[in-house]
């Protein structure tokens, strides 16, 4: 693992995942009127457990047990408060919101990404 490695540690890959993250719910919101679309969430806690597991290593195989199909996709269906008569489970006002968090989260990790850089750049000044 190199410096730069160190200095983003695990903010990187987040925001990789939060960017999916936000590409799925944007997919929801577009087939909300589409018959018999499912909707779809990450798990984000999930995936980024698995993530960071993936990086450690264990002196046998049963140390650290996991999913790998489950950590590396991490997609599940979302369970719909009231069911559509077309069988579509996309509420929009809940994938709207989602959305809004997800967005939300996604600029305060660009921000912790930022700071790390900016702190880079000043140690490299000299400053």
């Amino acid at each position: 693992m190199n410096m730069i490695d160190q200095a983003f540690g695990v903010h990187e890959q987040a925001l990789g995942m939060r960017a999916q993250r936000m590409e799925v719910l944007a997919r929801n919101i577009a087939n909300a009127d589409t018959p018999h679309f499912k909707a779809q969430d990450i798990d984000f806690k999930k995936v980024l457990h698995g993530a960071q597991t993936s990086v450690l290593q264990a002196t046998h195989s049963s140390h650290l047990p996991t999913d790998a199909t489950e950590a590396q996709n991490g997609l599940l269906y979302r369970v719909p408060f009231n069911v559509a008569f077309d069988g579509n489970t996309v509420e929009l006002s809940v994938e709207q919101a989602k959305y809004g968090q997800s967005a939300a989260d996604y600029q305060a990790t660009l921000s912790i990404l930022e700071n790390r850089i900016s702190g880079i750049r000043k140690a490299l000044r000299g400053e």
